[in-house]
């Protein structure tokens, strides 16, 4: 499994199942990865198609291969609500380098569907990292070679 930094794009989400009756919902995530653990900024009263175009960064190490973003829904004066949670397999994108904003489907522990939440992703290994470093050290400077000087 390659190393490296996980840039996550956090689009929208879609359909998400009402938890709130008497008001619209204030949707927000909790992005997982091994220990790392993000939230997004609340999506205040945006209900079941909340918006959030929020981008996070994820340091990536041996082991791991899913994403786990987890919606709640924020309440005042009770615990907050779980929504749901989507497992986003990483094996794609550590392949491709970069998915396009995609959907993922939602769903609760029993395997329920309760909407989908919309990401993009974009994967730099530690490799091409080190190759940028080293590019970049050679650079001209004032028309001489940093090496040379």
């Amino acid at each position: 499994m390659p190393t490296g930094t996980l840039e996550v794009l956090l689009v929208n989400a879609r359909g998400l199942h009402k938890t709130d009756f008497l008001k619209k919902m204030d949707p927000y995530c909790i992005i997982k990865y091994r220990t790392q653990r993000q939230k997004s900024s609340v999506a205040s009263r945006q209900g079941s198609n909340p918006e959030w175009n929020e981008k996070f960064v994820f340091n990536i190490t041996e082991g791991v291969s899913d994403l786990i973003v987890g919606i709640m829904d924020k309440d005042t004066f009770t615990s907050d609500d779980f929504l749901g949670e989507a497992r986003i397999p990483l094996d794609g994108v550590f392949e491709a380098g970069r998915l396009p904003p995609t959907s993922y489907n939602v769903v609760l522990a029993d395997g329920t569907y309760c909407g989908q939440v919309k990401m993009g992703l974009t994967f730099i290994s530690k490799r091409k990292e080190q190759h940028n470093i080293s590019n970049e050290e050679e650079e001209d400077v004032c028309g001489w070679r940093k090496g040379w000087v």
